[in-house]
């Protein structure tokens, strides 16, 4: 795949590669790398995700992200120094881009509960536009 930036159209060709036992195996792997609100992204997507009330086209999008996170082989391989998350912060920022209205904030309060088994110092300020 060539060097470019990701956008919520790209991602749904990814969704093949979500499961949600690599999802949680992965986002545990790289919590720290990944920081606080990379994970808090991933998590609120995640819960999108899995929640009856998002419509199937956003589904399909956040699975395409959840899937490039996970995809051990992506445009920047995540086993380099700071820039090895870079793609995946991408493909999460578009896809909360995209799926924005779908996000409850009953799925951002149960992001944020499964956010401080990794990260208990974390407040609301180190959580983005999206807290």
């Amino acid at each position: 795949m060539a060097k470019r930036n990701l956008t919520s159209s790209d991602l749904p060709q990814f969704q093949g590669n979500y499961s949600e036992a690599a999802f949680w195996k992965k986002l545990k792997k790289a919590a720290g790398k990944a920081g606080v609100k990379a994970v808090y992204y991933a998590l609120v997507l995640f819960y999108t995700l899995m929640d009856p009330d998002t419509p199937a086209r956003y589904k399909a999008v956040i699975a395409g992200a959840l899937g490039y996170l996970i995809l051990p082989l992506d445009i920047l391989p995540d086993f380099l120094p700071f820039a090895g998350y870079a793609d995946d912060w991408a493909a999460l920022i578009a896809a909360v881009s995209y799926v924005l209205s779908a996000i409850s904030e009953r799925n951002k309060m149960k992001a944020r509960e499964k956010l401080k088994t990794w990260f208990p110092e974390a407040g609301v300020s180190d959580l983005g536009d999206l807290s």
